[in-house]
């Protein structure tokens, strides 16, 4: 992607220089029962099967009966451990994420309201709970506000087969896409749907928050005016091996999916990069 000497958006922070102490306990009704499966999973599965466990809109809020997860220590302030191009380069994808969104809310006669991101590493707090790495990002609705550790982008290529600049800004624009959601009331319908029907179908509505999110970021791509050659190829390979069914290689029921497999996720995002309008990503419900 380019961005030349795009502006740099300002609702940014960096908090890669705090750490937190000790491990993380599960509070609330329930929790040792999650400790135990988040256990199990990441034994089982390791770290990608732990994502498809706790990987979600606001990974933090629906476990623990309640409680949530809970930091096992204090929070220490240090310098910065960011990369000076990797914070650049957050902060101009979430300033075109901006730009944008404000144009396309404006079309509707209406104002957007920005989402901070902020940057860590290994543990943080967020308005969900402790936020830590192995979560990957997320989008907490109750401070509004998207948690990335920027080793996750190391991850997405070593790991996850899928290098590149645009499958990094679509991480970021798939976490904006949620935001979006929550300003539309999208992501209070699909909890107040959830909290009426079975888990199996309760997750079918998760797939589609997660494949409109998808979509979203398409949207954004597409009216940057960031694209080069061969973005779109990053963005796909990233899509596809971010799919549940990639992920958990089989080993997980796709009644117990959350996120979409491959190729739903590849036709969200191809949605929204060919169509550039929010109205075709009509994927939640």
């Amino acid at each position: 992607m380019r961005f030349g000497d795009s502006p740099e958006s300002e609702n940014f922070e960096d908090r890669t220089g705090q750490s937190g102490g000790g491990g993380l306990s599960l509070g609330g009704a329930g929790g040792g029962v999650i400790a135990l499966l988040a256990q199990f999973v990441l034994s089982r599965f390791g770290f990608l099967g732990l994502l498809i466990l706790l990987l979600g809109y606001c990974a933090l809020s629906s476990l623990g009966g309640g409680g949530g997860l809970l930091g096992g220590g204090s929070t220490q302030e240090g310098p910065s451990k960011l990369d000076p191009a990797t914070g650049k380069f957050m902060r101009q994808v979430l300033g075109s994420t901006e730009q944008v969104w404000s144009q396309i809310f404006q079309q509707a006669g209406a104002t957007y309201q920005p989402t901070r991101l902020v940057a860590y590493t290994d543990y943080n707090q967020s308005g969900c709970g402790a936020a830590q790495a192995a979560m990957g990002p997320f989008y907490c609705p109750t401070d509004k506000q998207i948690y990335i550790d920027p080793a996750f982008f190391n991850e997405l290529s070593r790991r996850f087969g899928a290098p590149g600049d645009f499958a990094q800004a679509y991480v970021i624009a798939h976490e904006v896409g949620h935001h979006i959601q929550d300003l539309e009331g999208t992501l209070d319908k699909a909890q107040s749907a959830q909290a009426r029907i079975g888990k199996a179908e309760g997750n079918q509505v998760q797939v589609g928050v997660e494949l409109q999110a998808d979509c979203y970021a398409g949207v954004w791509a597409a009216r940057s005016g960031a694209l080069e050659q061969g973005d779109i190829e990053e963005g796909m390979r990233a899509a596809e091996a971010i799919g549940d069914d990639m992920l958990t290689k089989g080993q997980v029921s796709p009644d117990n999916f959350t996120h979409g497999t491959s190729e739903q996720r590849m036709n969200a995002l191809r949605t929204g990069l060919q169509s550039g309008q929010p109205s075709a990503c009509n994927f939640a419900r």
